[in-house]
């Protein structure tokens, strides 16, 4: 078991700060999906061109490494400003040129600074905050992403409704100044970089040749493969299983915005008790679990949306887990690894998006043989992973 002494006064005031940069930064991440059709009228084009925005969108996580990197040569604190920056820009330039080529432009920067500003903060909370209960202070910054879908997606739509496509942009703009000037008065000044500090070549080299870090982010890959197979078919499969689509997709995006919730909830309390690692196996056997169930669950327009929330909730479970795991791993180049792991979850879900149309093509049994198959190489490499 692992114990730990209660956070600081100052250290809860920055974890508050930090799960709320990152429910604004998720919620311009996650309003893509739900207002796609809105935002593609918006700017004149269909939907087919506006997924090419898309396409270049899932390109950045390829060269989060590259940019995150920079954290672990000029400090966690210039990295995470460095983040607020570029999301600050990519949601403003929409509000000053609203057109379509602006608008990939403001996605593809404010997920550059995602992919920057998350690393640099796992990074930072890594260097402070003991082993022992940096799983519950991650888990509370994780809050972020579901807040972002239960909050913040709901405001977008009323802006939107209200004063058209345009109107979330100025506002985001607005609060990335706000928490870049929090931030800038909140975190410590970050060290004078040393000058035998490790080149990004170097890190990279590091990273690449450690087996536990390799081990690691595998773990992060095949679970991330194994969520997607399901995620990205249970929209068909309740369509093809009900004929009622909408609702049943209306039903469900409720059911995966309270899972996630949930599942980062249970992260808080249990996974420092449990011990990283084992919360992890925990995680991917209730996964495995889950999908079986799934598929019995799913006679029924309920059992599904009952087996689509243990389904998520397994999932959420297991990959806010492997975070606080992760910033173990290789302390020397901590936001590196980091960085690197929002790679490979990006590459698991690249993994998943080819493989669940042609899984599904034999039945929605092989999607779940798939998911299965992918949590049992996430098992496997787990078995290599080791913390320092």
């Amino acid at each position: 078991m692992e114990t730990a002494p209660r956070p600081e006064t100052g250290a809860a005031l920055q974890i508050a700060a930090f799960t709320v940069s990152r429910t604004v930064i998720n919620t311009l991440h996650r309003m893509v999906y739900p207002f796609l059709a809105v935002l593609a009228r918006g700017v004149g084009v269909d939907l087919i061109t506006m997924s090419y925005a898309l396409t270049a969108r899932s390109l950045v996580g390829t060269v989060g490494p590259f940019a995150a990197a920079v954290a672990d040569r000029r400090g966690r604190k210039f990295g995470m400003l460095f983040g607020i920056v570029l999301f600050t820009f990519g949601a403003a330039v929409v509000v000053f040129w609203p057109v379509f080529p602006a608008l990939v432009i403001s996605i593809i920067l404010s997920t550059l600074g995602k992919y920057i500003f998350d690393p640099s903060m796992q990074a930072y909370l890594g260097d402070r905050v003991p082993y022992a209960r940096r799983g519950r202070t991650i888990a509370v910054t994780e809050f972020g992403w579901s807040l972002a879908f239960v909050l913040g997606i709901p405001l977008v739509g009323f802006l939107i409704s209200r004063s058209g496509w345009m109107a979330p942009f100025p506002l985001l703009a607005v609060l990335g100044v706000l928490i870049f000037a929090g931030l800038s008065w909140m975190l410590p000044k970050d060290r004078q970089p040393a000058a035998d500090n490790p080149t990004f070549s170097a890190n990279f080299r590091t990273v690449l040749t450690f087996a536990p870090a390799l081990a690691g982010l595998a773990v992060g890959l095949f679970a991330s493969a194994a969520n997607e197979v399901v995620n990205l078919i249970f929209g068909v499969w309740l369509g093809d299983s009900f004929g009622l689509q909408i609702a049943a997709l209306g039903a469900a995006s409720a059911v995966i915005g309270l899972s996630e919730l949930c599942g980062e909830g249970l992260v808080a309390a249990f996974v420092d008790r449990l011990g990283k690692p084992r919360a992890i196996g925990f995680g991917l056997v209730a996964n495995c679990l889950a999908a079986v169930a799934l598929f019995f669950l799913g006679r029924t327009e309920t059992g599904a949306l009952v087996g689509l929330f243990f389904f998520y909730i397994s999932f959420e479970f297991t990959l806010v887990s492997v975070i606080p795991m992760m910033t173990e791993v290789l302390p020397s180049a901590r936001a590196t690894l980091m960085a690197f792991n929002v790679a490979s979850l990006s590459l698991g879900r690249a993994l998943g998006d080819l493989l669940a149309p042609r899984l599904y093509l034999w039945g929605f049994w092989f999607v779940v043989l798939g998911a299965v198959a992918f949590n049992l190489l996430a098992l496997l490499a787990l078995r290599k992973v080791k913390t320092a």
